[in-house]
């Protein structure tokens, strides 16, 4: 599978399906965490100015860092974390959320992680870790959504 394939397309509900379709190719986890790994290596670097407190995402394990940018009609999100894996998590949040609309991001749920079964193999640790994400993103859209920062 190429790992390049993952470009934002569509709306964030055809990105959820292209994501689906692309993990029902690997019969085992350890194809589809092979995967998350290899797509998380080409997830862009992020400044290191950018590597900070304000940008940290609490509630993760791993170091992760997830920056906004953008307005209400289409937010761009950056991310980055020290962990492999974690990396390609990002790199399907990312690829569903980043570059829509503030209220698109706030009105999409994350059903990519049950249609590929991410919720039951994902440790307790990395599961609370990307619903943290998930929730920091999402206050981030609401927030430019209701005329914030």
């Amino acid at each position: 599978m190429d790992a390049t394939a993952t470009t934002t397309t569509g709306d964030a509900a055809q990105a959820q399906r292209d994501i689906a379709e692309e993990f029902a190719y690997f019969t085992d986890w350890s194809e589809r965490y092979q995967y998350l790994i290899d797509i998380g290596r080409e997830l862009p670097p992020l400044a290191d100015q950018y590597k900070v407190e304000e940008w940290r995402v609490q509630g993760c394990q791993s170091m992760v860092w997830l920056v906004p940018s953008g307005n209400a009609q289409c937010m761009h999100f950056e991310a980055t974390s020290d962990s492999a894996i974690v990396s390609g998590l990002l790199r399907l949040v990312l690829r569903v959320y980043s570059d829509r609309s503030a209220a698109e991001i706030v009105a999409t749920e994350p059903e990519f992680i049950q249609a590929i079964g991410l919720a039951k193999h994902l440790s307790p640790t990395r599961s609370n870790g990307l619903a943290s994400t998930l929730k920091k993103l999402k206050g981030y859209a609401a927030a430019v959504a209701a005329g914030g920062k």
